[in-house]
């Protein structure tokens, strides 16, 4: 009766189980690949949020500046023409008043 194996039988053994154990190997390093490149990816998408805070601020200042200045020439226009409603309402005050004597 033989109760052990041959070293044939030992030596398929040992040899199947280092292809399992290199095949394990493969596939953990593709693994921690796909991990680091996703970490990277976190990373580039948490910088890219960060730059376009950043440009929604500076846009929100670029509109609030341009609206002063469009608001300047309309704010100069009115002047403008207040001045000249007051200019033409003390002529015809004048006027009125030569007329009736004061």
């Amino acid at each position: 009766m033989d109760d052990g194996i041959s070293r044939e039988e030992h030596n398929e053994f040992c040899r199947r189980i280092e292809d399992e154990n290199n095949r394990q190997n493969q596939r953990i390093s593709i693994l921690e690949e796909n991990v680091r490149q996703i970490g990277d990816l976190a990373l580039s998408v948490q910088r890219l949020a960060t730059s376009m805070e950043s440009m929604v601020k500076e846009q929100e200042k670029q509109g609030t500046r341009l609206e002063t200045l469009e608001n300047r020439d309309g704010e100069k226009w009115r002047k403008a023409v207040s001045y000249v409603v007051t200019a033409v309402i003390g002529i015809v005050l004048g006027y009125l008043f030569k007329q009736i004597g004061m």
